[in-house]
This record gives structure tokens, sequence and C-alpha cells, in this order.
């Protein structure tokens, strides 16, 4: 049986492909077409899954898979593009950073998953790291970008519980692929009338779609809607937050981007909150706490 913590290292793939997302949206794809982006991300890739893993769905998981496909990847990924185009990437990153917080709330309201107060302020502690890794001084505030953020925060949670909720009659992958293609269905329309016909595309651009699509978007969700089902909202929404580290890594690498000491301790908060707010982690404290009167005791009576 794979172990909790194999679960939660494969599932920590989503967020890692997420933040390389950022490098490749920068450097390769055609600026302002977020709903573009955003079709192509979802219709296509899922055809494609759906033809690899084919089945059908049936009576109301129709309606269930369609609702989870809005949230998760029509409305999702528009949001996000239109925050990330509207306002500074770290702005947006930050904004986005207390999904972690909404996810756990929502799990104690719909999932019977009470949190840990060690979660919550892990979650906190996550979210302040993530601003001091990426804000950056004199970040203007757009309002149409700060309402996407938060919109994508709200519907990102939504989507996370219901699939942890949801029990559908089909496999995993076959599940992500029609909510990708019904996803991608619903927003195709919205995206000729808001941005007109396709912009055309060079080899950069269908290459970084490519892996957007491939890697940000098959294999990532297939791991993290797999996390989901396998272990607490809180242990797969904390990891979430590691998505603006690989973002901050990648452009270190490819970038020639640099840390500064401010970062660097975001780096650390992310990575400490992240770590110390898993309910295994801190299962293992409480229970060293509860060993150690009882250590001193024998102890005293050896004394």
């Amino acid at each position: 049986m794979e172990s909790r913590f194999a679960t939660l290292a494969l599932t920590a793939i989503a967020p890692v492909a997420w933040g390389s997302g950022y490098f490749v949206t920068a450097t390769f794809l055609p600026p302002d077409r977020p709903l573009f982006g955003a079709v192509i991300r979802a219709l296509p890739f899922g055809l494609l899954l759906l033809a690899l893993r084919p089945g059908l769905l049936h009576g109301s998981w129709w309606w269930r898979t369609a609702a989870l496909g809005l949230l998760n990847f029509g409305a999702f990924f528009a949001l996000v593009f239109v925050a990330a185009y509207r306002l500074p990437g770290g702005l947006a990153a930050t904004l986005t950073a207390v999904s972690p917080i909404v996810v756990m709330l929502l799990a104690w309201a719909f999932a019977g998953e009470r949190p840990r107060a060690g979660s919550l302020a892990a979650g906190v502690v996550g979210a302040i790291g993530v601003a001091l890794l990426v804000l950056r001084g004199g970040a203007s505030l757009d309002l149409i970008g700060v309402l996407a953020a938060f919109a994508s925060v709200a519907v990102f949670s939504t989507g996370f519980i219901l699939v942890k909720v949801w029990q559908p009659p089909v496999k995993l992958l076959t599940f992500t692929a029609w909510q990708l293609v019904l996803g991608g269905l619903a927003l195709a329309p919205v995206a000729l009338l808001v941005e007109g016909p396709p912009p055309a595309l060079d080899m950069p651009a269908i290459g970084g779609y490519a892996y957007i699509g491939v890697v940000g978007t098959v294999v990532a969700y297939a791991v993290w809607f797999r996390g989901a089902r396998r272990l607490p909202a809180a242990a797969v929404s904390l990891v979430g937050l590691l998505n603006p580290v690989a973002g901050i890594l990648i452009g270190l690498a490819f970038a020639g981007e640099h840390l500064t000491p401010t970062s660097g301790l975001g780096m650390a908060l992310v990575l400490g909150g992240v770590l110390l707010g898993q309910p295994a982690v801190l299962d293992r404290i409480k229970a060293g706490r509860r060993a150690e009167p009882a250590s001193c005791a024998d102890v005293g009576a050896a004394g």
C-alpha cells in the first residue's frame, strides 16, 4: 500500500508544475489572451485524455461533472489568467495564497474535516511567506484583477471539496478528462465573443501551450485530484503553497533572477508552513509532548 508520504510527494508535482507555468506563460505565450489560453489548456488536452481513457458518464453525473468542469477549469483558468494579466505576478500569487485556509474551512463545513489550529496557523504563515517571496514594492491594485484573484480562490476551493466528496462512476483520469472537455466547451464561445478569433501561434507558443496542457494540466490535475481523494484537505491544500516557490526557483534557474534576503525568508516560511502544518506532523508533535511528561516521571521515580 502506498504510504501517506509517497502520496503527498506525488501530489506535490501539481503545484510545482503550476509554478513552472509562470515562466512559460511570460516567455512563450501570446499576451492579453487569457480566455483563449484557458480554452487551449482545457479542451484539446481533455479530448486527448478522454481518447486515452474513454468512459461515459450517466444520470446526474453529467451535470455534476459539468459543474466541476466550470469550477476547476473553465472559470478557474479564466480568472487566473485575468488576475495574472491585470496584476503584478507577486500580488496575484499573494492574494491567491489564502486558498489553503479557505479549503480547510470548506472541508470542515462540507466534508466534516475539522481543521487543526496548527494547520490553520501554518496556512497563515505560508501566506505571509508567499507575500515576502513574491510581493514587490509599489505593486498597483487593479480592482478587476483583485476580484478575479479572490474569485479564483473561491471556485478553486469549492471544486477541490466537491472532487473530494463526490465519488464518480468512472476512473479518476476519465473523470478529469470530462471536466476538462465540458469546462473548455463552456468557455470557448465566451473566448470568441470577448477576444475574437484565435491569434496566430509560432512554434515557441505551440510548445508552451503543449507543456502547460500536458504537464501543467493533465498530469498536474490528475495527481492533485488523486491527493484530494486520499489525503486530508489540510495536507493537500498546504502543499499547494509550493506553487510560487517553484516559480521563483525556475526564475532563478532560467530567467536570471536573484534571490533577495526577504525572498529567502519568505521561501523558508512557505516551506516551514507546508511541513509543520501537515496533520501527520502535528500528530507526531502532539504524541511527543504527551510522552515527555511520562518520561520525566520515570526519571524521577528511578532517582
